[in-house]
């Protein structure tokens, strides 16, 4: 294979290196560096540039030689809402297609001490909050970064990595997992990727790279079909629907009704849906995605500005779909999130100073503070006019990501019904009112009969004990009510005889006490046992739900003792880290620990999945 410097980018300095190298590389070095190519010039906006050296190759030699390893494969995820745990177990079907031996595990039920034995392991883990692991995937982090971490020469790893790239420390787990199994001597499979929240076409393109290379590294035959040893567990799930997040389900509104009081600061949509013919189910505890349209103001706004037509035709995708530029902008692109990727894109079309020097290294707090509260519509405002064409320009904007929301019902005592508790998102930020994507929507534009896309996302994380005679306490202020409300009806249907105990805040008792009359006939008919209540606009003094717990702290620490599980779900930033330390407080107190020991029996609570926490 000789290359033709006319025919090639290459210059004649590079021909000539290439031609002295590729007659020496085997088929399993091709399959390696074709795939190490694909994945380093991805353009995909949806996943990320690697930041994985060529050298790599020369680091690890081991890498790229023709040897048999292990047919085991072991599949970790780390999932705060379940996209990681949903890919994982896509994955482990996949290999067992290939005839490949499969373990899948959250990464709190590994026993770490078992790495040492693993010679193929796929990390897929998502990252939470400002860079921070998810629940499950906490112990796992913390091991493998501390001084008990084995050497791990013998292993291969891919990693895939879940994010959001309008967050600073994007895919920040993934990449310091990745770059911590190398540091203990593993070896790549494939590069790791880094996907934004259209994750499944960059997270299938991953998965083909890793199949790729383990068939290579094994001889470079295909491995025949066949079904995995009867003592590897399945991950093939019975009469699943045909519906999913890539092909949702169009679901007729019944019911859209506001649940808050008149007077009241809030405004609260109680939606049920109807699920008749689509063959979805559900557990409490899991979420619904729902696929929202912009604001046809807004996109009207963006397309003046802009001084294009609505009419004009773009296409959206990589299949060619055709829209008008109205109809893009309404259903399939993003507008109302500014991230740093979004905006370096936009300094390639423009030559606007101001915008190349807020991009400028040294500027990251000005940027930071740019991109906070501010939209698509701001930034053509204050940067344009472009040079550039409308298929340009949107080919730049992230596709509609889904929005998920606790499940607010129980199947078993709704049949073909899903509901959901969304709380209205309106507020100023820079001279205009700001409205949220999908509570707006819900709020203003949907009426009973309309449909929504809709799909079920599966969250293991959050859910019942098996035992329905185990005691449970819930702490839902707000919106945060949604999945406990599915818990009741639940419990209620199966005749669950274990203690219930609830806490539950919001602004005012008259207006915002959702749920109120249910929540009443469950404490009257012994479903629930126990309820605490915190308006924080009732009194001179403001109360949340951690003052309650602190007040109940003899009782609640008794409860715990017994072998309550406890879960949170609500605001993260602030609710959710109050009620943390308040129970380490709790733990502390009446335990008589120290704060450190008190830390620990919090943490061996998660352990045991006895502390679970669906936050945003």
């Amino acid at each position: 294979m000789q290359l033709q410097v006319l025919n090639s980018p290459f210059n004649q300095e590079q021909a000539e290196l290439l031609n002295r190298l590729l007659p020496t590389l085997t088929e399993s070095q091709k399959v390696w560096l074709s795939g190490f190519l694909a994945a380093s010039q991805s353009v995909s906006s949806a996943a990320a540039p690697i930041d994985t050296p060529l050298a790599q190759a020369v680091e690890h030699p081991n890498q790229n030689k023709m040897q048999a390893i292990s047919k085991e494969v072991t599949v970790l995820y780390g999932s705060q809402t379940g996209n990681a745990q949903g890919l994982a177990k896509k994955a482990a079907s996949k290999l067992e297609e290939k005839d490949f031996q499969v373990t899948v595990s959250s990464m709190s039920d590994f026993k770490p001490n078992n790495l040492k034995k693993v010679k193929n392991l796929l990390i897929l883990v998502s990252t939470h909050g400002e860079g921070d692991p998810p629940d499950n995937a906490l112990s796992f982090h913390e091991f493998l970064h501390g001084r008990r971490a084995p050497k791990l020469e013998d292993l291969h790893f891919s990693v895939l990595s879940l994010g959001d790239s309008s967050y600073e420390f994007f895919c920040e787990t993934g990449k310091q997992f990745d770059q911590r199994l190398e540091e203990l001597g593993g070896t790549r499979l494939y590069p790791r990727f880094d996907c934004d929240l259209d994750f499944d076409e960059p997270a299938a393109e991953w998965l083909e790279g890793v199949l790729s290379s383990l068939t290579e590294v094994q001889g470079g035959t295909e491995a025949q079909s066949g079904n995995a040893s009867p003592d590897v567990p399945t991950t093939t799930q019975v009469a699943e629907s045909v519906y999913s997040r890539t092909n949702p389900f169009k679901a007729e509104v019944l019911e859209n009704l506001n649940i808050n009081g008149r007077g009241s600061n809030k405004e609260t949509r109680h939606l049920e849906l109807s699920l008749e013919g689509s063959g979805l189910s559900f557990k409490p505890g899991d979420s619904l995605g729902v696929y929202p349209e912009n604001d046809p103001e807004l996109v009207q706004m963006l397309i003046e500005t802009l001084n294009w037509s609505p009419e004009q035709t773009v296409t959206i995708n990589k299949q060619g779909d055709i829209r008008s530029l109205k109809e893009a902008l309404i259903s399939y692109y993003e507008i109302t999130v500014l991230t740093k990727p979004l905006l370096q894109k936009v300094a390639d079309l423009s030559k606007h100073e101001d915008l190349h020097a807020l991009l400028a290294k040294g500027n990251e707090e000005q940027l930071k503070a740019y991109i906070d509260g501010r939209d698509l519509l701001d930034l053509v405002r204050d940067f344009g006019p472009w040079g550039s064409s409308a298929q340009e320009f949107v080919s730049i904007l992230r596709k509609m990501p889904s929005r998920l929301y606790s499940i607010a019902s129980s199947l078993t005592s709704n049949p073909d019904e899903v509901h959901l508790t969304i709380g209205a998102v309106r507020y100023d930020a820079h001279g205009r009112e700001r409205k949220g994507v999908a509570s707006i929507l819900c709020a203003e534009r949907i009426q009973p009969g309309d449909t929504l896309p809709v799909y079920i996302q599966h969250n293991d994380n959050f859910a019942l004990p098996e035992n329905p005679e185990t005691p449970i306490i819930m702490v839902g202020p707000g919106t945060g009510v949604a999945p406990f409300r599915s818990f009741m009806q639940e419990r209620e249907e199966i005749g669950a005889e274990g203690k219930s105990w609830m806490f539950f805040g919001d602004q005012h008792f008259v207006t915002d006490f959702l749920y109120q009359t249910e929540w009443q006939q469950w404490l009257k008919d012994g479903v629930l046992t126990k309820m605490d209540v915190a308006f924080s606009r009732d009194t001179d003094e403001k109360v949340y739900v951690q003052h309650r717990m602190l007040e109940q702290s003899q009782e609640l620490f008794a409860w715990l003792q017994e072998g309550a599980v406890v879960y949170i779900c609500g605001d993260e930033k602030n609710m959710a880290h109050d009620v943390h330390n308040t129970l380490i407080e709790i733990i502390e107190k009446e335990g008589s620990m120290s704060r450190e020991e008190a830390e620990n029996y919090l943490a061996e609570m998660q352990q045991q999945k006895r502390y679970q926490r669906d936050v945003y």
